[in-house]
């Protein structure tokens, strides 16, 4: 991940409330002591300032949301909707202990700092690319949905894909596909209503885990439609959505 390193005042940051903007710079503070100024590493992609915790809101909330969409618990999936209710502090509790921090649900610092160190400046994890989650066209257009959401939703499936890589010991995970336009589903035979051709969907080569591995381990990361090995056409990779309601089947791994 890109980032760079700005100088601000300890005072100013004790009373902020708002978001940083970044990467923009901010003005050098003249004749500060080394006591009153403080290093703040501001990313790339995205800068919190402050707490986030129970009851807040704001589109602060919903770019935390997007990154630990991976940990909603077993079958459960989290409303990306900039409100920090119950579930999003689950959540954070969840992506807190995965990376060894105390596991308070109060996003700060550490939990921030841990974001900065897995996003790239471009707001996808670091292991994933959104290249990777479209190789139908440049653009994201043509599907059910507008190029701006395909794009958004392909964004909180790679978060999904980058915690369910951690729980797996952070062995590679394969992507193959994802994003269609109406045209590419309909070039491959993909159902009318596939979740691919909304940017929620991805499929996933065996790699080193093998495709029931995937599939079960996708059970706790935010995926609703899973379909791998005995499920028809899908004993070839496994298939990952988020979206409404919920299917699961792959019946050759037990589920």
């Amino acid at each position: 991940m890109s980032s760079r390193t700005v100088r601000v005042l300890v005072s100013v940051l004790a009373g902020a409330g708002l978001m940083l903007a970044a990467p923009a710079a901010l003005p050098a503070v003249a004749n500060a002591s080394p006591a009153a100024v403080a290093e703040v590493s501001a990313d790339g992609c995205y800068t919190w300032s402050g707490t986030l915790s129970e009851g807040s809101s704001g589109e602060a909330v919903r770019q935390l949301q997007i990154r630990v969409a991976g940990y909603p618990g077993s079958g459960s999936q989290l409303a990306i909707d900039g409100q920090f209710g119950p579930a999003t502090k689950a959540a954070v509790q969840r992506f807190q202990s995965a990376y060894g921090l105390g596991a308070d649900g109060v996003a700060g610092p550490a939990t921030f700092g841990k974001i900065y160190e897995l996003q790239d400046d471009d707001c996808s994890p670091v292991n994933f690319e959104y290249g990777e989650l479209n190789n139908c066209n440049s653009d994201w257009s043509g599907g059910k949905v507008s190029a701006a959401t395909a794009r958004a939703n392909a964004l909180v499936t790679m978060w999904k894909l980058q915690a369910m890589r951690h729980a797996m010991g952070d062995r590679p995970i394969t992507v193959n596909g994802g994003f269609r336009s109406v045209t590419c589903n309909s070039n491959v035979g993909g159902a009318a209503n596939s979740r691919h051709l909304y940017g929620h969907a991805a499929d996933l080569g065996a790699g080193s885990q093998g495709f029931c591995a995937l599939a079960l381990a996708a059970r706790n990361h935010g995926f609703t439609e899973i379909l791998g090995p005995g499920y028809p056409g899908h004993d070839d990779h496994t298939h990952v959505a988020g979206g409404d309601g919920r299917f699961w089947s792959a019946p050759s791994c037990g589920m």
